[in-house]
């Protein structure tokens, strides 16, 4: 064997390597996604059953209520795109953020067993979104800095892969909490 051959297959078997460590990376980032896209399925699932527990008894939360109602209708469209579900669960957490203070100004809706079930569930659900959103952003920074390091990124330049979104945390939400409120 000629060295020339050698060079010319160990350029291919390099080339094969980060074409494969691509398409593996995009997969996981997509894969993961899905299972954030599960969660969150499941979090809109639990929105009506909420709403129709608070309901009766949040007449003054009216507003909020439909607000939740109507970002539960948009992500549950078809042919919502990835960034646009992103966008839609930061708007989701803050309006359900909400509407679980608000809850907590009705003594008689706090101690309705119904409404504590569908607070426990939305908990859980919320913690699995979270542990979804952290591997997801994980998956992504992972893809991210192989399609712009080199020598990684000529290949997904070819490959025409483009840079992912990570959830990010609502400005609102990196506020410090004020504990001193929370006891007033």
């Amino acid at each position: 064997m000629s060295v020339s051959l050698i060079i010319a297959i160990v350029i291919v078997i390099i080339l094969v390597f980060m074409y494969n460590s691509l398409v593996g990376k995009k997969n996981q980032v997509e894969n993961i996604f899905a299972s954030v896209d599960t969660m969150l399925k499941k979090r809109y699932d639990l929105i009506p059953n909420l709403v129709a527990s608070v309901s009766k008894y949040m007449e003054h939360e009216k507003s909020l209520l439909t607000e939740v109602t109507e970002l539960r209708a948009q992500a549950n469209k078809p042919h919502v795109s990835d960034a646009q579900k992103i966008a839609l669960d930061a708007k989701m957490s803050a309006a359900l953020g909400s509407l679980m203070v608000a809850v907590e100004e009705y003594p008689d809706l706090k101690a309705n067993e119904n409404v504590m079930h569908l607070q426990r569930s939305l908990n859980e659900v919320e913690e699995q979104i979270s542990a979804a959103r952290r591997a997801y952003n994980q998956a992504v920074t992972d893809y991210n800095n192989a399609i712009e390091m080199i020598p990684t990124n000529f290949m997904a330049s070819a490959m025409n892969y483009k840079r992912k979104e990570v959830f990010v945390i609502p400005e609102n939400e990196r506020k410090n909490v004020n504990v001193k409120e929370l006891f007033n």
